[in-house]
């Protein structure tokens, strides 16, 4: 699966557009992060359980944006995009939307 955040892909081109991909998932804080998180506020500096759970969300999300991709026949996903909204205090979404199309 070809995965950009462009408009083409280089030396191909687009037979079809399949429609919207996308995957999300919904994560929540833990005790054990807030509480290194809370540490980290006081001295300050990147709180780092916050930055891998956010990676680790963006890398699901990416995933199951790929598997909706695939089951719709697309060979590539253009145009990728991420975003994030609060659901519930302590607990985010994360996106993973693009463009789902048929290569020639």
């Amino acid at each position: 699966m070809i995965i950009t955040t462009t408009e083409t892909v280089p030396g191909r081109e687009i037979d079809s557009i399949i429609g919207i991909c996308r995957g999300s998932t919904v994560r929540a804080r833990n005790i054990g992060r807030d509480f290194f998180a809370g540490l980290k506020n006081i001295v300050g500096g990147e709180i780092e359980e916050y930055t891998k759970l956010q990676a680790q969300s963006r890398e699901q999300a990416m995933e199951r944006m790929m598997k909706d991709a695939a089951s719709v026949g697309a060979d590539a996903i253009l145009n990728i995009r991420f975003t994030t909204s609060m659901i519930t205090q302590g607990a985010s979404e994360v996106m993973a939307y693009g463009t789902a199309v048929k290569l020639k």
